[in-house]
């Protein structure tokens, strides 16, 4: 096969390769299938494929891992290796404490830096995340709804920060507290918050951005207390227990 050929094929396989990160692109962590199958999937070479799939990573389009395959979106900013122990030498109202110092400050860059595919990508999100059937669901997509604002917000170190933030979050027994407090009218009031601070990001009004933003994090932290004392209540006994996994 000629030079111009592979470079041809090459082209073609690029403008597919976009297309399914388009259609991913809102996707946690979506895995691209194996350079094999795509080649075959695309009646191309696999030298075409992985030539193209060089310019994607270059593009902050998709990332790789040795030995797990290729994903959609860019790389996340720290392994969770990284963390070691972290979760269990914080609790959550140091976590809740530093949503509260970091996302607001977030949000106020994003409105000065984001793109406007970046908003109508915060908007889907906003979309995705009510639209979410189950807790499991909600929690995906309300976390990358708030990752993605990290992300327009152009700092690298900060996004690490709420990397490391956001893993600890994850704890299960964290997650079940949030599981809890979620009701359909605080779902529905999220939704609201979330439209909020897109409408403000969108403005390019960056104290209006941070303002939401607070807003809506304190009411989240307020839902949690109040599951916390409630648990408190009940069950003196294992006070200790329901105080580590209090907020966040």
């Amino acid at each position: 096969m000629s030079l111009d050929n592979v470079r041809s094929n090459s082209s073609i396989a690029l403008e597919k390769l976009r297309q399914i990160v388009r259609e991913h692109r809102d996707d946690v962590e979506w895995q691209l299938p194996p350079e094999r199958e795509l080649a075959l999937s695309m009646g191309l070479g696999r030298r075409a494929v992985r030539r193209a799939m060089e310019v994607l990573e270059a593009e902050g389009l998709v990332w790789r891992q040795q030995g797990k395959g290729t994903f959609v979106g860019r790389r996340p900013a720290l392994q969770p290796q990284f963390f070691g122990n972290l979760a269990e030498r914080t609790n959550p109202s140091e976590v809740m404490e530093a949503r509260l110092q970091m996302e607001p400050a977030l949000a106020r860059m994003a409105a000065l830096r984001c793109s406007n595919e970046d908003i109508a990508a915060l908007e889907r999100l906003a979309r995705k995340t009510i639209a979410a059937s189950d807790d499991d669901g909600w929690e995906l997509w309300d976390s990358a709804f708030h990752r993605r604002i990290a992300e327009c917000a152009g700092n690298g170190l900060m996004l690490a920060l709420f990397d490391i933030v956001q893993r600890i979050r994850q704890e299960p027994d964290w997650r079940q507290l949030r599981a809890m407090a979620r009701t359909s009218e605080r779902r529905a009031r999220s939704h609201r918050d979330h439209e909020e601070i897109v409408a403000a990001i969108a403005s390019r009004d960056g104290a209006a951005a941070e303002r939401a933003m607070r807003r809506h994090l304190s009411a989240i932290n307020a839902d949690l207390q109040s599951i916390v004392l409630g648990s408190e209540a009940a069950e003196p006994a294992s006070a200790p227990a329901a105080r580590k996994s209090s907020v966040a």
